[in-house]
């Protein structure tokens, strides 16, 4: 199968790439900065996995946001309905904000613009009716190999890892007790992209794990492992209105859908990190 990512040169786009191409797919990657027509060219192509966006939480700059996150993926849905492509593309569980009960159907509160423009993509797709098939993947906290470019967008495993090793203290926010995450390994996100491949449904499905762990379990469990201190500090007063505290992906969609056997945060902070 001829596949197209975009962002490939990312955290998710440089494992999906590695993945695809291991199965024996033929994938060739875009960038949005690296071309001038800022579009991929789709000749040939059996399936775009778009990846690509401005993934800044902080970023302030809507224009932007939405060129990026809203109107290219909107063209490409277009171009790839035109041309008969089928589409995997990368939604974000921030579309949830403080509703805990992540279901798909569910109500949206988005916090940030970037999960604003996440959003209107989300219901610019469900809008239409698709004649090649499209999936959206409600990413929840993804982590693993390849984020060190992320710098403060990094996972918060990858973060405390790094602060492990080089300062032997890990800085988290007080009150991380409280705030909990489904993390989801990047690997299989990317097996998870690649089962979907073979299934005959559009539409939008939560992509972690159904478990939530607090960033304070986090810190302590690499903390431990690399002998460093845990400090509490406080948190930063722009993040306070756009923090999600919790996230914990519903699975009773995904799982009728497909069977994953989900890699647990603890195994790979202990044997892989």
């Amino acid at each position: 199968m001829n596949i197209l990512i975009t962002g490939h040169k990312g955290f998710i786009g440089q494992n999906m790439m590695t993945f695809l191409k291991s199965k024996g797919h033929d994938v060739t990657g875009f960038e949005y900065y690296d071309n001038d027509d800022h579009f991929p060219n789709l000749k040939g192509m059996h399936t775009v996995i778009h990846l690509g966006a401005e993934t800044d939480t902080t970023c302030s700059d809507i224009k932007h946001i939405l060129e990026r996150n809203y109107d290219f993926s909107k063209r490409l849905y277009d171009e790839c309905q035109d041309k008969h492509i089928m589409l995997q593309y990368a939604s974000s569980a921030s579309v949830y904000g403080h509703n805990k009960n992540s279901t798909e159907d569910g109500a949206k509160e988005p916090l940030n613009y970037y999960a604003t423009s996440k959003y209107l993509f989300d219901r610019y797709v469900e809008s239409q009716s698709p004649i090649s098939r499209v999936q959206g993947f409600r990413y929840f906290n993804v982590y693993g190999p390849h984020e060190d470019h992320k710098k403060d967008q990094a996972s918060p495993i990858s973060k405390f890892f790094h602060e492990a090793v080089w300062k032997h203290e890990i800085d988290i926010f007080e009150g991380s007790e409280n705030f909990k995450r489904d993390f989801v390994f990047v690997g299989d996100i990317c097996e998870l992209h690649y089962r979907m491949l073979d299934v005959n449904e559009s539409g939008i499905w939560n992509a972690g794990t159904g478990v939530a762990t607090s960033f304070e379990e986090i810190a302590i469990m690499i903390a431990e492992k690399y002998e460093s201190n845990v400090n509490r500090i406080p948190m930063p007063d722009n993040l306070k209105n756009q923090y999600q505290e919790y996230t914990k992906a519903n699975l009773n969609k995904l799982n009728s859908t497909v069977k994953m056997n989900w890699f647990p945060v603890e195994d790979y902070i202990n044997y892989e990190l």
